[in-house]
């Protein structure tokens, strides 16, 4: 059986690496690549805590569940809001959205 700690460890290292992007990208889907990511450690999360506390319950699981369904919405929302945003200047790099201010 695996211990918790290995979980934890590499939900620890995809939410640093989703952090990371998020602070050193410029590009608006490399950014919404680097939220899923954190978004996902903490579904790891969610499961592994279940798992270990409370092995009979099921709620961390339906929390997992419920996360991914507000993340796949979530993403469905930016990607369209960024190809409204490609289709008004041309670009989705983060430097060039002060254009939509005009």
């Amino acid at each position: 059986m695996i211990h918790m700690e290995y979980y934890l460890v590499v939900s620890t290292v995809m939410m640093f690496a989703g952090i990371y992007g998020f602070l050193t990208r410029r590009n608006t889907l490399a950014i919404l690549i680097s939220i899923e990511l954190m978004l996902n450690a903490t579904d790891i999360n969610f499961a592994v805590f279940n798992r270990f506390l409370f092995p009979e319950g099921m709620e961390g699981y339906f929390f997992a569940l419920f996360s991914i369904a507000i993340s796949a919405a979530e993403t469905a929302i930016a990607i369209a809001i960024m190809i409204n945003i490609y289709r008004n200047i041309r670009s989705i790099q983060i430097r060039h959205l002060d254009k939509l201010k005009w």
